[in-house]
């Protein structure tokens, strides 16, 4: 495959590819927010004309173990005075990043995107970094078991109990938060939704609020945008392909596995953005519809000319940058009142 290793062409993951034009359909599925479209920044159109020659992930093969050589490589944050504390939660190794002038005491649970194959915390350093330094918290980074070696809800548990450690151990060590938020993209995105979903099933304390990304949310594959959005970042033959690493046999239904099945009651609010070309584009729609449906608050934001995980791009482009403030402002605005 062309170009892997230099410009990350992969899915459920920090992709940095996109679509400005061409889609099958002019426009999100009606249930989209009908906010005034934005314009597209002069260096996102130059960046998405160069990468629209890439031929997408998967469109011939499927090389498992170079999504993982990719996704488990080490990117280091790219703004100042970050620091990065190594940790674990039992045999789950995570990283924490904690900005300068960041309050360890607002603790920000982040899961990776790859696939639920593949990926790693190391990757989403600076994604880390900058969320950090923009919300003013402390983020960690948790590597949850990867199928098909442990399949779900292997990391599903994971994430489960990496949740419940942060809420009474911060980066300095033990001591209580003063809240907590979980965010995450692609598959990342669906572990987040799944983790509330089974935080509340299980009567444990949930998070403030929840920040789902480019969020895989249907393995049943019926989200229309995977047969009418063109991705040139990742092929929709890879979806099954996904789903039977992580599934096998069992049933994608189940909501812990697709969380557009969920019910939402009881869920804090949630922040989902996701971007206007990408395939997975409905099952964000979708799943804020359900959420709201539910009497969830919910804000969706489809990012006009934007593409799979677009606030992982390095140097940051500016609409990455006004999605991460964004994503501040709602750990800010949800933080508990003095």
């Amino acid at each position: 495959m062309k170009r892997f290793v230099g410009t990350s062409l992969l899915v459920f993951v920090v992709a940095v590819g996109a679509y400005a034009v061409d889609d099958k359909r002019a426009q999100p599925t009606a249930s989209a927010p009908a906010d005034k479209a934005r314009a597209v920044s002069q260096e996102s159109i130059a960046y998405l004309q160069r990468l629209r020659k890439n031929t997408p992930f998967g469109t011939a093969d499927f090389n498992l173990e170079g999504l993982r050589a990719g996704m488990g490589s080490r990117r280091e944050p790219t703004i100042k005075d970050i620091k990065l504390i190594r940790s674990k939660i039992g045999e789950i190794s995570c990283e924490w990043v904690l900005a300068a002038g960041a309050d360890p005491d607002v603790r920000l649970l982040y899961l990776h995107g790859g696939g639920v194959v593949s990926g790693s915390g190391a990757y989403y350093l600076p994604l880390a970094a900058h969320i950090s330094a923009a919300a003013k918290c402390a983020v960690l980074l948790p590597d949850y078991r990867l199928a098909p070696e442990h399949a779900f809800p292997a990391g599903l548990e994971d994430c489960i109990a990496a949740h419940q450690w942060i809420i009474s151990n911060g980066p300095v060590g033990a001591g209580p938060a003063t809240s907590t938020f979980i965010a995450g993209d692609s598959a990342g995105g669906s572990l987040t939704l799944a983790t509330l979903l089974a935080l509340r099933d299980r009567n444990l304390p949930l998070p403030a609020g929840g920040i789902p990304l480019s969020a895989t949310t249907d393995f049943t594959l019926a989200s229309e945008s995977l047969k009418t959005v063109t991705d040139p970042i990742i092929s929709a033959r890879t979806m099954p392909l996904f789903r039977d690493l992580y599934l096998g046999k069992q049933d994608p239904r189940n909501p812990l596995a697709s969380p557009v099945f969920g019910d939402y009651h009881g869920i804090p609010p949630l922040l989902i953005h996701v971007g206007e070309h990408e395939m997975l584009l409905d099952d964000s729609i979708r799943v804020a519809d359900k959420a709201r449906s539910d009497g969830i608050q919910v804000k969706l934001e489809v990012w006009s000319g934007m593409f799979h995980v677009f606030q992982s791009h390095e140097p940051l482009l500016p609409e990455a940058r006004e999605s991460i403030e964004q994503i501040a402002n709602f750990i800010r605005s949800n933080l508990p009142k003095p």
